[in-house]
């Protein structure tokens, strides 16, 4: 286990975690009870705001929500590096290479965060890549598109980013502990990756006014994604993960709250955002806008986008290549 708690017995006490363990454990199943009596418990638990650990006692249909659930987020954290490795080598300053790559390697460190919290729910890494590799699992829309130009590391950066980390903020109260606990570290780093983005598009912004091009170009070709992002609307008393608390928002409350705060910062640069319906409902209190293109999304997250295949294809050609380091490092010690 790599959750912070899980290093608390082996810490001096001043560096042991400062989130509570939950004072009540989630309700285990009596040797003579029936399963839907102790499937009600549970949830009676988490709708009064109980949390969840690895080792507590949960139903299936529970522990299978949350795995395929951090098992996409970690196969989103793998597949979204590489629009932007493209660009380590072709970034125009040392300065800016370096930040990409401190980038990167964040993200890479969360595939790595997020894959060990799907372990612990019973489902074997490698069989997770097995999966991803093959298609079998999904990552999100907007790592199946082509970055064209510097502009696009800015705008993944910023708004991609930003888009996410709306979403991520919502799951550190999530209920299963060790996905919450994992999500407050990411979503520190992610803000980091926003500010990082916001000044390359600002720099740009302010530059010749081929670079102010390339920025509204990008802006233009990333909205529609960023728009599919969070998914189509759906019922909130449909949803379990919800009703389980695993995620705290829906989609479209989500994609509201993105628009609340990035369109004013959007326009404050003089960019303009490609929708003429966008507007700003005073009455209904929500924003307007051009119903993206659903059919777009289901055809890209069901590896048919753009580059789809080309980064799959990256990532079982890597895989492959270092097999020989995964076996020599498990292998088994032989004798002297």
């Amino acid at each position: 286990m790599t959750d912070p708690l899980a290093l608390d017995p082996v810490l001096a006490p001043g560096d042991r975690s400062t989130d509570a363990v939950p004072s009540t454990l989630a309700p285990t199943r009596a040797h003579d009870e029936a399963y839907d009596a102790w499937f009600e418990r549970f949830e009676a638990h988490l709708a009064a705001g109980g949390t969840v650990e690895s080792t507590d006692s949960m139903p299936d249909e529970y522990r299978t929500a949350v795995l395929r659930f951090v098992e996409m987020h970690a196969n989103s954290e793998l597949m979204g590096v590489l629009p932007e490795r493209d660009w380590i080598m072709r970034a125009p300053t040392l300065r800016r290479k370096l930040a990409l790559t401190a980038k990167i390697q964040d993200e890479v460190g969360h595939a790595q965060l997020l894959y060990r919290v799907a372990e612990d729910l019973g489902k074997p890494r490698e069989a997770m890549f097995d999966d991803l590799l093959a298609g079998k699992t999904k990552f999100h829309n907007v790592f199946h598109y082509p970055t064209r130009s510097w502009a696009d590391v800015g705008m993944i950066a910023w708004l991609v980013d930003a888009a996410a980390i709306v979403a991520q903020q919502a799951l550190r109260n999530s209920s299963y502990a060790p996905y919450a606990r994992t999500m407050r570290k990411i979503c520190w780093e992610e803000s980091v990756h926003i500010m990082h983005g916001r000044d390359v598009v600002v720099t740009m912004v302010t530059g010749s006014p081929a670079q102010r091009a390339a920025i509204q170009e990008a802006l233009d070709r990333w909205w529609g994604p960023l728009m599919q992002m969070h998914g189509p609307r759906s019922p909130r008393e449909k949803d379990k993960d919800l009703r389980w608390r695993i995620k705290a928002k829906t989609s479209e409350e989500l994609r509201q709250e993105f628009l609340t705060i990035y369109v004013p910062r959007i326009r404050e640069l003089g960019l303009v955002i490609p929708d003429p319906e966008l507007r700003f409902d005073e009455d209904a209190g929500e924003w307007r806008y051009t119903e993206p293109d659903w059919d777009e999304l289901r055809t890209v997250v069901t590896n048919h986008g753009p580059m789809s295949e080309e980064r799959l294809e990256f990532r079982r050609l890597a895989r492959s290549e270092t097999a020989w380091v995964r076996e020599t490092i498990l292998a088994a010690p032989q004798a002297a």
